[in-house]
This record gives structure tokens, sequence and C-alpha cells, in this order.
């Protein structure tokens, strides 16, 4: 028996960690620190073993600053996904998300609040024709007072700026997470909205 001293060291390498071999592209056509990194954590939820390079610009929405309808809100989503796909084709995935407001045709008083996401992409399994995804985020009503100030003409964020003493809420918790206190802020409120309209991707052998 070999004493102790004399034992043969363990040459086996050490099993390292398996890296990340699938990298995809996505453009976030917002230049919203908010929505992207809601695009991002939506992404990175749905597919955690895909390794995602985010990148922004700014495209034209094609709609008002401050869209007032659900239709109108969809369209500046969808124009801002197809613009970004026309500017950098080389990418896999094209994001737009709009922000809008809409009437309660019971409450003529108040607006509702919501945003819709667009997603355009390649598919993941490199087999299946490339898709598209969307989805609209919960509704929630806005106070009478912020509804007379987007109603008199000023941007959602700006009128809740005013309101609430802040300044560029849009990009930080938003009209939500004022709301709300923060237990809904606006990054959360459109991560879930992001896995939503993911979901053709994650399911690309059935029909959407």
């Amino acid at each position: 028996m070999a004493s102790q001293g004399n034992q043969v060291p363990n040459t086996q390498p050490a099993e390292q960690p398996s890296s990340i071999q699938d990298t995809r592209t996505i453009i976030v056509a917002s230049q919203n620190p908010v929505k992207i990194d809601a695009a991002r954590q939506g992404f990175q939820a749905m597919f955690p073993d895909i390794n995602f390079v985010v990148r922004s610009m700014s495209v034209p929405s094609g709609v008002p600053d401050q869209p007032f309808s659900d239709q109108e809100t969809f369209r500046g989503a969808t124009n801002r996904a197809f613009n970004a796909c026309t500017v950098l084709p080389q990418a896999d995935f094209w994001v737009g998300i709009e922000g809008g407001v809409c009437h309660d045709p019971n409450e003529e008083k108040v607006l509702q609040s919501f945003a819709w996401v667009v997603v355009l992409g390649k598919s993941l399994d490199d087999e299946s024709p490339g898709r598209a995804g969307k989805a609209r985020t919960a509704t929630y009503y806005l106070p009478e007072e912020t509804s007379t100030l987007v109603k008199g003409g000023k941007e959602l964020g700006d009128a809740e700026d005013l309101l609430w003493g802040q300044t560029n809420s849009k990009q930080q918790n938003g009209s939500v997470g004022l709301l709300t206190g923060d237990v809904v802020d606006r990054k959360g409120y459109m991560q879930q909205a992001v896995v939503l309209a993911l979901i053709p991707f994650k399911n690309p052998k059935l029909t959407f």
C-alpha cells in the first residue's frame, strides 16, 4: 500500500459549468430603460437557457405621443416593432411597447390606462417560420385629477409628474407604481405582458 505521502494526485479536470451556447439579439424599439429592462427580463424568464443581447433604438410609432384608444395603442406598439425590424433586420426579435389610455363608456370622468406589447421574431427551433406575439397589460383606472390633465393634452407621465411632484416617472416606477405605492411598478407591469406576448414562441408547434 502506498504511503500517504506517495498518493497519486487526482489529475481529472474539475467539472466545468456548461456554458450557454445559444445567443439571440433583441431589439427594443424604445430608449426608455423601463421598457428595455421589462423586455430583457421577460425574455429571460421565458427562455432561461438562452443568452439574450438586448439593444435599443428610437423609431417612429406612427401614433400621437399619448395614444387615446385601444386600437391606437396597439397600432403604436406594432409600428414600433415593424420599424425596428426594418432598420435592423439582422436581429432575432423586435419588441414594440406602447402605453395608452382610453375612455370608459360608463365612467366619463376617468380614463383607463394600459399598454400593448408586440413581439416579432424568428423561430427559436430554427425550423418553424417566424412568428408574432402580442399581449395587453392589465388595465387600471386613473384618478379624476390625472384624467383631467391627460384630457387637457398632457401625456400620462407628465400628468403624473405634475400631480405627484415627480420628475420623469415614466422612466422609473411609472403611473402604476405611483398609484400602488410600488406594489406594482412599471417594469413589472410591462414584463408580464412581454411574457404573455412570447407564448407563440414558447409553443412553436401550436398555431396562433
